[in-house]
């Protein structure tokens, strides 16, 4: 992920109304439409990291490969970050000693 100061232009379609709400938010603040949706985005995400469900989708996204360890960090926080990265590792060791029991049984 990048940095807070680093800009990335994007571009998305959204319903008409809800942009409108937008824009006479920035006209209420005295600011433009970029502002409100950069503040509206970073509200959201701050909310769906401590969103018990959200996190355990994101585990589930690392655990799964599907993003890396700096991205983790990045949506839930060093701490609990590298709680999962623990949690993780426990995980695939204690599948690879289940695994191999269960060949020595055999």
């Amino acid at each position: 992920m990048s940095s807070g100061s680093e800009k990335k232009r994007v571009q998305f379609r959204a319903p008409r109304g809800l942009v409108e709400r937008a824009d006479a938010l920035a006209a209420v603040f005295e600011t433009d439409r970029t502002d409100i949706l950069i503040s509206a985005l970073r509200e959201y995400l701050r909310d769906a990291a401590h969103s018990d469900e959200v996190k355990q989708e994101i585990a589930d996204a690392f655990y799964d490969d599907d993003i890396t360890f700096e991205e983790l960090k990045d949506l839930v926080g060093h701490e609990e970050a590298a709680n999962f990265r623990l949690l993780k590792e426990q995980l695939s060791d204690e599948f690879v000693d289940e695994v191999a029991e269960e060949l020595a049984d055999s």
